[in-house]
């Protein structure tokens, strides 16, 4: 999968899915630095893809300063050849000072041990 620089900032895209609905998500922040995975609440529910009644929320805290966001476990997420089942992300405002759907954190790319290749601007899976 290529990144693509959005304002100087590393932008991937990425398929959610939900019971019947698959969003895919053209400019999502790369962001090693952030713990959590977080979508536009807006994107999201344009997509149907809504929280559970009972939902966990939480209070998150960055260089952007704070939100609250609510969690979601989807279907699944994906990255070209990187996916996992059953993930939790969070939606919120995602109102950052820049144009982006959401950010990919360093969960999923723990997760799915991936490899960010900046020499080829890429994202693939770990190597054996």
């Amino acid at each position: 999968m290529n990144i693509t620089l959005i304002d100087g900032l590393p932008c991937l895209t990425v398929v959610l899915k939900q019971a019947a609905q698959e969003v895919v998500i053209h400019n999502l922040l790369l962001d090693t630095g952030s713990g959590g995975s977080v979508f536009s609440v807006d994107l999201l529910e344009s997509a149907g893809i809504t929280p559970e009644r009972d939902a966990f929320m939480r209070r998150i805290v960055g260089v952007g300063g704070e939100e609250f966001v609510v969690e979601i476990t989807v279907d699944s997420i994906a990255v070209g050849k990187l996916s996992l089942d059953n993930f939790a992300i969070e939606s919120g405002s995602v109102d950052y000072g820049f144009d982006f759907d959401g950010i990919l954190g360093f969960d999923f790319l723990q997760q799915t041990g991936a490899v960010i290749d900046l020499a080829n601007m890429e994202i693939y899976p770990h190597r054996t």
